[in-house]
């Protein structure tokens, strides 16, 4: 096993330390990362990882502890050693691009080679070698005011790479762009740590690009809560057989990347009381509940796949249960629908016997579900109610406590079982109509 390229031991970095305004960025935290990992710093604002990583580059003094980079310390270095470990051994890729805007592409690349001495010719070779990998060669002679932002963040990707460093630092490097752009900056770090072996160091709040990192690092509050190691990637780092199992805990904890350990472990035992399908199979259905619900497939396709065997890529349901799945989804996107449509119509102030029409449908559908009969008087009581649910004027818990309250007339009141089996059939609709 190599050794490690970083070290950060006990590190701290307090701010106005000895004042009243004092606070911990970071609290005496240890970590090493090796030569050729992709390492992600996860965790929400004000968790540390942007400290951390400007403390491994160079510009933020710890309060504390030791920060050795190839075995050196960086902050013992004069202001010339400390000038040639952030032009040759790291890179850097920041969030708003940092792109001087009176400058072309070609001459923002290749910038980083002036000051480092490199002649002109040289310059403009390395920038548009660069330039040509990241598939904007033709940008290269335009200022950066006349590029879209996953262009300028390809031109910074870029410039961090014309030194050829060991190292590569990105600070939230797709949190300014669409999915699309952003896709293609997070392939383009992959490229450049598997292709180019180069270590990177990726600081992110977004839990879907955790399965590109070999291990990730959980802050919390300054501290680093939990190392997760990426079972679905060969390791650098040498790790005991066994311990990179990919058990359903790790899949919970990228659903769910801020809960802690302890909860994640009684989710899996909620988990196995409540399903009877595990993990790997409830993507599987997520999947295809997708495109159903987004017009990618049909129903009776949505009910073949559940149908069909686990190792074609169904489910295994039975026939009945595959027609009802199917049958409980449409009959939720239907209403949410119909609460799109009566919630849009409200807002522009319209009102009309087709508005009631959609209640009716809605608190029918709710029923339904719900395996009631009521009578005229609990009718009238759920109308109201249901009406106010879904206009907003009511939370989940006044529309359960409004059905339950007691009434002058015992026959209109629910149980409170009943008040929240309702309540959770209408949620459903109500989640899905306010985001369509």
């Amino acid at each position: 096993m190599p050794e490690p390229i970083i070290k950060v031991q006990d590190l701290r970095v307090v701010y106005n330390e000895g004042k009243s305004n004092e606070y911990a960025a970071l609290r005496g935290e240890s970590l090493d990362i090796y030569p050729e990992e992709y390492i992600i710093l996860f965790g929400p604002s004000g968790c540390g990882k942007s400290t951390l990583l400007f403390s491994i580059l160079g510009i933020l003094q710890p309060t504390s502890g030791n920060l050795l980079v190839k075995d050196e310390n960086v902050y013992q270095y004069n202001s010339e050693q400390m000038v040639k470990f952030q032009q040759n051994t790291i890179g850097i890729i920041y969030q708003s691009f940092n792109l001087i805007p009176s400058l072309t592409t070609l001459d923002n690349v290749s910038l980083p080679l002036i000051f480092a001495g490199v002649p002109a010719a040289e310059r403009e070779r390395r920038a548009m070698a660069l330039l040509r990998r990241f598939g904007i060669e033709k940008q290269a002679h335009k200022i950066s005011t006349n590029l879209s932002g996953g262009q300028m963040q390809r031109i910074a990707v870029a410039r961090s790479l014309v030194n050829d460093p060991e190292i590569l630092l990105a600070d939230e490097p797709v949190g300014n762009l669409d999915s699309v752009s952003a896709d293609e900056v997070m392939g383009a770090l992959e490229e450049i740590n598997t292709k180019d072996k180069k270590t990177v160091i990726l600081v992110t709040h977004d839990a879907k690009f955790l399965p590109y990192a070999h291990r990730i690092y959980f802050l919390k509050d300054g501290g680093v809560e939990r190392e997760v190691i990426n079972p679905e990637k060969k390791q650098i780092k040498s790790v005991r057989p066994g311990t990179t199992i990919l058990t359903e805990i790790e899949k919970l904890a990228r659903i769910y990347p801020y809960v802690p350990m302890n909860q994640l472990t009684v989710k899996s035992i909620i988990n196995n009381l409540t399903q009877d399908m595990g993990f790997e199979r409830l993507e599987v259905l997520e999947r295809f509940v997708e495109l159903f619900t987004n017009g990618s497939i049909t129903k009776e396709a949505f009910t073949r796949v559940l149908m069909g065997s686990f190792q074609d890529g169904g489910l295994e349901f039975s026939a009945e249960r595959a027609n009802e799945a199917a049958r409980k989804v449409e009959s939720v996107m239907n209403m949410a629908r119909e609460v799109r449509q009566y919630r849009k119509r409200l807002q522009e102030k319209y009102t009309s016997p087709k508005q009631m029409e959609r209640l009716h449908r809605i608190r029918d559908s709710v029923l339904r579900e719900s395996g009631m009969h009521v009578g005229e008087v609990q009718m009238k009581l759920l109308d109201e109610n249901v009406a106010s649910r879904v206009a907003g004027f009511l939370s989940m818990e006044d529309f359960r406590d409004r059905l339950s309250a007691p009434h002058k007339d015992d026959a209109a009141c629910f149980s409170s079982r009943d008040a929240r089996t309702l309540s959770h059939h209408l949620e459903k609709v109500i989640a899905q109509g306010v985001h369509l």
